[in-house]
């Protein structure tokens, strides 16, 4: 009998969804956590058996730790939730701008990841894995390759909150790899949904990059930690 638990934050909509769905096609139960109640209750009901809303705003200290104090223990965390405020380089981009990307996709990561930590403990096999982008490869920034251009600059601090969270993705790894936790980041690819609404003619579908979290979501022992990888499982560089 299967059971394992996993959180998929900003789960209402988009990538996180779909990798709700999928992990709970796999048999998992799975906390749908969307900031609004009737977003979360309307997605969890849409995705069936399995699933449970859990009302989660990752901006919420308060909020975080009565969402941490329902969930007994958890096997899988995916850091979903995200924010892509502009697409203004450095030179536009303004204090609350930059706060607020990293209010979400920084601060945000860590206090859920914190918060859960002891749920994650009492797992055998704990999973967390974190939804980051290829655009915040200083990698491929700096020497972009065929296959992906980000750009000359844009979108400063979407970009470089990624590139933040890349890094305690490996700080995550090291720290916790004694107990059996595996943390990786994902790259899910330019997508249409809501957080890139410009990509609906080029966006790939959703569910194919929320493949690959699930990837990493139920790897085994012997899998990787503290990696960087396409939605494909193709290893991307820092």
């Amino acid at each position: 009998m299967n059971d394992r638990t996993a959180l998929v934050t900003g789960a209402n909509k988009g990538i996180g969804k779909d990798i709700a769905r999928l992990l709970a096609a796999e048999g998992l139960t799975v906390y749908v956590g969307s900031r609004d109640a009737d977003r979360g209750k309307r997605a969890a009901e849409e995705i069936g058996a399995g699933t449970r809303p859990l009302v989660l705003d990752v901006t919420d200290p308060d909020g975080i730790a009565e969402a941490a104090a329902q969930v007994e223990r958890l096997d899988v965390l995916v850091n979903n939730a995200g924010i892509a405020p502009s697409l203004a380089p450095p030179t536009e981009t303004g204090a609350e701008e930059l706060r607020s990307a990293y209010e979400t996709n920084v601060v945000g990561v860590v206090e859920v990841t914190n918060a859960f930590l002891p749920a994650l403990r009492r797992s055998p096999r704990p999973r967390i894995v974190n939804v980051s982008s290829g655009t915040a490869s200083l990698t491929w920034s700096t020497n972009p390759n065929p296959q992906f251009t980000p750009g000359s600059g844009g979108a400063a601090a979407y970009r470089s909150s990624k590139a933040a969270l890349n890094a305690l993705t490996v700080l995550y790894a090291q720290t916790l790899a004694e107990e059996g936790f595996k943390v990786n980041a994902l790259a899910p690819g330019l997508r249409a949904t809501d957080l890139t609404p410009g990509a609906a003619a080029v966006g790939g579908d959703p569910a194919e990059a929320a493949r690959g979290a699930v990837h990493l979501a139920l790897l085994p022992d012997d899998g990787p930690t503290g990696g960087f990888y396409s939605w494909d499982t193709t290893p991307v560089p820092w």
